[in-house]
């Protein structure tokens, strides 16, 4: 990227919007906001992946309350108590929460979560576009393409229905432009501004940004193995930047860094078996499930989950790339976008191999960096991202190119078009799938919690979160404005205040596992004088002074449960209440 643009040299280019700049923005924002249709002003639905939707709007609300009442920014003692939760090792989204914050406030946690989607989606194609129609392409038709494929491939609205983190990629390409920059003035001042970017991605996604050194790297590698001259007249201009940056950086990192690594309950290790999450190598070939030729069984025998189905480029777009980089071989950047891909692909399928759903015993080159410091923490599926903006570029390019081809007298410009578009269509994206949920009940929407929970005590839903189960303590929180405090909830914490081990949620108590099984089963246990000790036990480390138990499946064995607990409770607003304030003292 560090080529001036095919119409001349660098700086060249007229810098003011054009009307069809707007338009092409217009376009993104308006094919954001109708993948995320089928929720706006449905409080009682949730993207498929229910609980992730959850996490992000309490951090959302999270965000607008340490804007609005001064508190901690890292560290929030509203969940998980007593303890609470270190929010730098969790992902707290802070750089979209914070600007967020008047929206969060007037309209809501959910209002606010779907406007980081739309602007998400359409930030990270705007972002792509600027930067072709700026340093690589002359074309705006070929940058608006090559836009939508970065903005809008598969992988980015399956990541945008549930990780906010990994689909704001709107800072990936200013970071790009300002490392692989074709000049070498001002070093310091663009040095500067890349700390400033690199020190704000890491507040909206710290995996995004391993991702983008694993894919600069390479491409830095690959560039100059191409073009040495170049690589020699642009190297200490580059490595200038990138000194300058790490330390704006560096400085305005320190902190953040010790505490999300060493200071209160943070953790050591992912709870799960990054490993395990991989994809198969024909899900390359394959269509997901968000597109309009998508179907819900076969995505999900080629990746881990619905929200992992990082690649489903399908064949077309797979042999545009091919032969774009085939035909435009003889620019340096080609070869290297080429590298950076074909890596990134071969690292999202982890280890071993597998095809079509079988084990092919084939060892991945993602053996080689399982064991390397932060890659070691990464899902190996999300790989696969890296190749969505080398196919976006390379698209851009070849559309460029093909407008230039048509001097010779053969329709080029036509059938590379067509080729493209036959290429593209079947990957259109379709409105993000929704789940019904629970509607939060009155008693604590309305804060009739309030005569029964004082301060420094908690309110705790039943059943309690356990592991990585949906957490309505952290919904009806984050509905709330994050009124109240509660145990539990949907995060990542040690194990044990002695055992910094990763682990999901809170050490799970026995009452809270016992009323989950019941919640499972919907069988009611035969309870001892034991089991209720334990239960006192158990909401006295919570500070508990209410249960509230709103909608749930199987909620009558619950509730039938906790009357055998802690005696009986009653109805109150919509929900099922017990007063345990005489249990707990």
């Amino acid at each position: 990227m560090a080529e001036p643009a095919a119409g001349g040299a660098p700086g060249a280019r007229p810098r003011w919007i054009r009307g069809v700049d707007v338009a092409v923005v217009a376009g993104y924002l308006g094919l954001a906001v109708l993948l995320t249709s089928r929720q706006w002003g449905r409080p009682d639905r949730l993207f498929h992946q229910d609980n992730d939707q959850m996490l992000f709007e309490w951090m959302l609300a999270r965000a607008a309350r340490a804007v609005t009442g001064g508190e901690h920014p890292l560290h929030s003692a509203a969940l998980n108590a007593p303890d609470g939760v270190n929010l730098m090792a969790n992902t707290s989204v802070l750089g979209l929460g914070v600007p967020l914050t008047p929206v969060t406030l007037l309209f809501g946690t959910q209002a606010a979560f779907l406007v980081a989607v739309v602007a998400s989606l359409a930030g990270t194609a705007t972002a792509w576009y600027v930067l072709l129609a700026r340093r690589l392409v002359d074309s705006r038709v070929a940058a608006a393409v090559g836009g939508l494929v970065c903005g809008f491939a598969p992988g980015m609205v399956a990541q945008a229905g549930a990780h906010l983190h990994m689909a704001a990629q709107f800072l990936v390409p200013p970071i790009l432009a300002l490392v692989f920059r074709p000049d070498a003035d001002r070093v310091r001042r663009h040095g500067v501004a890349l700390g400033l970017l690199v020190a704000y991605q890491v507040f909206i996604g710290e995996e995004v940004l391993v991702f983008l050194a694993l894919a600069a790297g390479t491409f830095a590698v690959a560039y100059a193995l191409v073009d040495r001259a170049a690589a020699r007249r642009l190297a200490p201009a580059i490595l200038g930047r990138l000194g300058v940056g790490a330390l704006v950086a560096g400085a305005l990192l320190a902190y953040p860094l010790w505490f999300q690594f060493l200071g209160p309950y943070h953790y050591r290790g992912m709870p799960f078996h990054a490993r395990g999450f991989q994809l198969d190598a024909a899900s390359f070939t394959a269509s997901a499930r968000q597109t309009v030729l998508g179907d819900r069984y076969v995505p999900g025998l080629l990746s881990p989950n619905p929200t992992e189905e990082n690649s489903f480029f399908g064949p077309g777009l797979l042999v545009v790339a091919v032969v774009a980089v085939v035909w435009l071989w003889h620019r340096p950047l080609v070869p290297a976008l080429a590298a950076v891909g074909t890596l990134a692909a071969l690292l999202s399928l982890g280890d071993p191999v597998r095809v079509d759903g079988a084990s092919t015993g084939l060892p991945g080159p993602y053996r080689l960096l399982a064991g390397a410091p932060l890659l070691d923490l990464v899902v190996p599926a999300r790989f696969a991202l890296i190749c969505v903006p080398v196919l976006g570029v390379l698209v851009a390019l070849s559309l460029d190119r093909a407008r230039s081809a048509d001097a010779s007298g053969v329709p080029v410009r036509l059938l590379w078009g067509g080729a493209v578009a036959a290429a593209l269509l079947p990957l259109a994206p379709t409105p993000i799938r929704t789940v019904p949920a629970w509607p939060v009940p009155a008693f604590v929407a309305g804060g009739g919690w309030r005569a029964y929970v004082p301060n420094g005590r908690t309110l705790v839903p039943v059943p309690p979160v356990t592991g990585a189960g949906v957490s309505p303590a952290m919904f009806w929180s984050a509905r709330t404005g994050l009124a109240f405090t509660a145990p539990g909830g949907y995060f990542i914490g040690p194990s044990a205040a002695d055992d910094p081990t990763a682990r999901w949620g809170a050490p799970d108590r026995p009452t809270a596992e016992l009323l989950r099984r019941v919640a499972e089963t919907g069988q009611v246990p035969v309870l001892t004088d034991a089991d209720r000790r334990q239960a006192v036990t158990d909401l006295r480390h919570w500070r508990a002074a209410v249960l509230v138990q709103g909608g749930l499946h199987r909620g009558d064995p619950v509730r039938r449960t906790v009357d055998q607990l802690v005696g009986p409770g009653r109805e109150i607003d919509g929900a099922w209440v017990w007063d345990v304030r005489p249990l707990t003292g």
